[in-house]
């Protein structure tokens, strides 16, 4: 992948930072960023085959990187994780709660969908990032420092119809991030959500079409497409001892789509 490294955050270098879903997307997108910075991603995903791609494309560049198979809506599979990261590099500095239920999501009306499709987009949307929290917060209280990012949508302050599962879930990640700021903050643990904005990137959707994206370029007070560098270069910010003093914000960068 093709970094426009423009900053660097030399307080990155030799973090260990914890990103789920990281196999493909944004969450492939951030994995590469990291590394660009020195830190050490490590790459946490359900599909193998894909979370070993991303960590041998690092470690070809030159990076070092982890793959550690991982179901985030299992709270064995992220203890597994977590234990494995702590017994490999001593150490967890950062967790981007990334990986969620969106891609084949049914788009219909609420009193249309499956309760299997909602209790599963909760498990994995919630569920995992209170599951994978929990399993880093004590390296970090041990270490007295910390970066978690829940990584929410621009869905949750508009609405989306025929969406509610999906929505839903990323409305509770607000509150999970409010709470975890107050608990955390005594250790100096910082705990961010980030709002992307919808995101073209190489993986196939059941929407939206390309009138929805040319849709919200119009409703952007920037009138270009966001790029996987825009919504990367934020989450490095948020991870760096820069934004030491940001904690318990809701950070979107969505070209002025919706003001919050």
């Amino acid at each position: 992948m093709d970094i426009q490294k423009t900053v660097d955050y030399h307080s990155l270098k030799g973090r260990v930072i914890i990103i789920t879903g990281a196999g493909q997307g944004i969450g492939r997108a951030y994995a590469h960023h990291f590394a660009a910075q020195g830190a050490i991603p490590v790459i946490a995903e359900i599909q193998a085959d894909k979370g070993a791609v991303v960590a041998q494309e690092i470690n070809d560049d030159g990076g070092n990187a982890l793959f550690v198979e991982t179901d985030v809506g299992d709270e064995g599979s992220v203890n597994a994780m977590a234990e494995k990261v702590l017994d490999g590099f001593g150490r967890i500095d950062g967790l981007i709660n990334n990986a969620a239920m969106f891609t084949n999501l049914s788009h219909l009306p609420f009193w249309e969908l499956p309760v299997d499709e909602w209790q599963r987009t909760l498990q994995v949307n919630v569920t995992g990032p209170f599951f994978c929290a929990r399993a880093v917060a004590p390296a970090m209280k041990d270490a007295g420092w910390g970066r978690i990012i829940n990584v929410s949508s621009s869905t949750t302050s508009i609405g989306f119809e025929n969406f509610l599962h999906y929505v839903t879930s990323k409305s509770a990640v607000i509150g999970m991030t409010r709470s975890l700021a107050r608990e955390l903050g005594p250790w100096n643990i910082t705990v961010n959500t980030f709002w992307p904005c919808l995101t073209k990137t190489e993986i196939t959707k059941n929407s939206p079409n390309q009138e929805r994206f040319e849709k919200q370029i119009e409703m952007q007070c920037l009138k270009r497409s966001v790029e996987l560098d825009d919504l990367a270069k934020v989450v490095l910010f948020l991870c760096s001892e820069e934004a030491a003093w940001v904690n318990g914000h809701n950070i979107a960068a969505d070209g002025g789509y919706k003001f919050l």
